[in-house]
């Protein structure tokens, strides 16, 4: 009796993994989509291919702008010399940081990634709370749809109103924003979490602290970076934005705006190049944790 009774949690566990969609054998090479094998030879492959598209990209946009001739259409190899030029020709020291990168682009960043923190952790843990509950979830799902269907930057002038103008109020409205796909994605996985899971760790009386660390988090993952990278990318939408309003001082929108009302159109290109390739590091190195941790969790799970 004994043994019966303590292979079925394990059994249930492996019939748990199965349905998921285990992580299947350790042979090295992942399977992509139509379970279609992509080794490191592929990965190479895929890599080349995008960079390819991405020179060709270029070299269109250089002919283009060359031929074109106008102010307003500068080559990206102006561009790209004038974002060296401003902000990435400092000292090694700095590690290549201009005066000007110090002043603006620090700024922005800190103020993005303290309003980008505050909403991934305050969407997570309210997300746990109201997905574990059904009755609180359909008490609360109609105000966070329409919570998320407000237009971010319509939001920015009431925290003006409430907050005044500076850092503040501009990481509020980053935090405020970026909250709401987190904690809906994070609310839908944990009640999206397998049934027999559940059962699984009421059958061997797991702590709720265990329930949440091991079964309900894991499950969850994948819907959880799912909102994470809709906020990062509301995050930076907004760090912009709040930038651009009237009594900013610093950041990358208050160099937009600073540009513009000069006609300096070349460092207008620049900041845009710039915040193009922030958005795209970033989203990588946000992608590269999901895959690190949503295959843990997979296997742990």
């Amino acid at each position: 009796m004994r043994g019966s009774r303590a292979g079925g949690p394990k059994q249930a566990t492996a019939t748990a993994r199965n349905r998921g969609g285990g992580s299947g054998s350790g042979g090295g090479a992942s399977r992509g989509r139509g379970g279609v094998a992509r080794g490191p030879g592929n990965a190479w492959q895929h890599l080349v291919l995008r960079l390819a598209v991405l020179v060709l990209v270029l070299a269109v946009w250089q002919l283009a702008a060359e031929a074109h001739g106008s102010v307003y259409f500068p080559p990206p190899g102006r561009i790209a010399h004038r974002m060296y030029e401003l902000w990435f020709s400092g000292p090694v020291r700095r590690v290549f940081l201009t005066d000007a990168a110090v002043a603006d682009v620090l700024p922005s960043l800190g103020r993005m990634a303290a309003g980008f923190g505050i909403a991934a952790l305050t969407g997570i843990a309210l997300g746990v709370a109201v997905g574990r509950s059904r009755r609180v979830y359909a008490l609360c799902n109609p105000v966070l749809q329409f919570a998320r269907a407000v237009p971010p930057p319509a939001l920015v002038p009431v925290f003006v109103v409430v907050l005044d103008l500076g850092t503040q109020m501009q990481i509020a409205s980053i935090a405020f924003s970026a909250v709401w796909p987190v904690l809906i994605n994070t609310a839908e996985g944990v009640r999206n979490t397998d049934p027999l899971r559940l059962d699984v760790a009421a059958v061997l009386r797991l702590h709720p602290v265990e329930r949440l660390w091991f079964l309900l988090l894991p499950s969850a993952l994948p819907r959880i970076f799912a909102g994470l990278r809709l906020s990062l990318s509301l995050a930076l939408i907004l760090m912009v934005f709040s930038e651009l309003l009237p009594g900013s001082a610093n950041g990358i929108g208050f160099t937009l705006t600073d540009a513009q009302s000069r006609s300096d159109l070349l460092t207008v290109w620049a900041a845009l190049l710039l915040l193009g390739i922030l958005g795209y590091l970033l989203n990588t190195a946000l992608l590269a944790a999901e895959r690190r941790l949503v295959g843990r969790g997979r296997r742990t799970a």
